[in-house]
């Protein structure tokens, strides 16, 4: 029998007597034994029952929603859970919207460029005065914030430099490379999420000036490719599922998961390649076990699979292997994030062959 201190000492996670006696009144714990001095005794079960409280609290639930699936019988547990589950995944998706829709707006002003500055001086000097607007007031807002872009092209650099976050610890390079995923995606929010290995940049300029063989997953990423480029440093394209009829990433997925033929082109990939893969995650996989078991030997992966549970298992493998890479984290990615990852490299190794900015980051 613990005390009602022992049993915060217990269960941690900054749980305090003050939490467990509001439990009580809400009902989320049972009123406990009394000792013969009146102090409350608590059971393994009263344990466990606050450690599921204060996890499902540290996963966003609801203390209403937290006190129905404790009181769900065992076998309706699981169906109840996965209803709260999608009640919660619903509340923070909506959540996202309103923040990127937010983000949106403020990359909208951000991003202007010097030519836009007067008009957005008075827009926000509207903003300033009018504390609440309809939405035809925001809508007259924008359409006079959006008559300068008739005006002139737009200047990428100059919004770039107010948006992106501090890179001043990133290299001349891997900051060009960050820049060019933005714009291959228009969102700002995706610069925390790539990860670029420790001398993934040293590692595919060394190849690239050596000539490698580039190897994407689909047709549809070496598409994407500066083959122009690539031409100029003699480095030739190979597409591991080279059917023109696959150009999605279910088709892909199916593909490399049921023929057994693309697995072992695999296996043939030529040491020193980089691998460029934007749609498959089973390709990502496969790739790993293989750098496990020496049967490959890249010189670099840009990892970029889409995907909801595969993808990020498959990226997360990627970071643990001993190999450079440049992936994103999370279910992000595409074909056209990965060729963009390539192009910079690319461009960049033709623009300023002897910058060696990238060594001392």
């Amino acid at each position: 029998m613990l005390t009602i201190k022992q049993l915060t000492q217990t269960v941690g996670g900054d749980i305090s007597p003050r939490m467990v006696r509001h439990y009580h009144q809400l009902g989320l714990l049972p009123q406990p034994e009394r000792s013969p001095g009146n102090y409350r005794l608590y059971t393994e079960k009263d344990v466990q029952r606050l450690q599921r409280i204060v996890t499902l609290k540290q996963q966003g639930f609801q203390l209403s929603h937290i006190h129905k699936l404790l009181e769900a019988e065992p076998e309706a547990e699981q169906t109840a859970l996965l209803g709260q589950l999608q009640q919660q995944y619903r509340s923070v998706i909506q959540q996202m919207t309103h923040l990127r829709q937010t983000a949106s707006a403020l990359e909208g002003l951000l991003g202007r460029d010097r030519q836009c500055q007067i008009i957005q001086a008075e827009a926000l000097a509207q903003l300033k005065h009018l504390e609440a607007k309809t939405q035809t007031e925001l809508e007259t807002l924008w359409r006079g914030l959006d008559i300068a872009v008739d005006r002139h092209p737009e200047s990428f650099e100059e919004s770039l430099q107010r948006l992106l976050p501090d890179l001043s610890d990133r290299s001349e390079i891997e900051v060009d490379l960050l820049s060019k995923l933005v714009l291959a995606c228009g969102d700002v929010s995706l610069v925390p999420f790539v990860k670029v290995s420790r001398g993934a940049i040293a590692a595919a300029r060394d190849a690239m000036k050596n000539g490698c063989t580039i190897v994407t997953d689909i047709l549809t990423v070496t598409a994407a490719l500066d083959q122009t480029r690539l031409a100029h440093l003699n480095c030739p394209t190979k597409t591991l599922i080279d059917d023109l009829h696959i150009s999605d990433v279910t088709q892909a997925e199916q593909a490399f998961r049921h023929q057994a033929n693309w697995q072992q082109r695999l296996e043939q990939i030529p040491n020193g390649c980089i691998l460029v893969i934007g749609y498959a995650p089973s390709v990502l996989l496969a790739v790993c076990e293989a750098i496990r078991n020496q049967t490959i030997a890249p010189a670099l992966i840009i990892g970029m699979p889409i995907g909801f549970s595969h993808a990020p298992a498959a990226k997360r493998r990627l970071m643990q292997l001993d190999r450079p890479y440049v992936t994103i984290e999370g279910t992000i990615g595409g074909g056209l994030l990965a060729a963009a990852a390539l192009n910079s490299l690319v461009e960049s190794l033709i623009e300023k062959p002897d910058c060696h900015c990238y060594l001392s980051h």
